[in-house]
């Protein structure tokens, strides 16, 4: 049995934890968010 896991759903799931653990992180939660997303689909990469 093999587990694949999206990175996109885990990075989202992540920021909204950390988001409503520290409410003050949210402009760079958002922010390394976009710039992870962005990176990923610029350079293709299937993770």
């Amino acid at each position: 049995m093999t587990l694949h896991i999206e990175l996109i759903p885990v990075l989202s799931i992540i920021a909204g934890i950390l988001i409503l653990i520290r409410p003050k992180l949210l402009n760079y939660v958002v922010a390394i968010y976009l710039i992870a997303i962005g990176v990923i689909q610029i350079f293709g990469l299937k993770v």
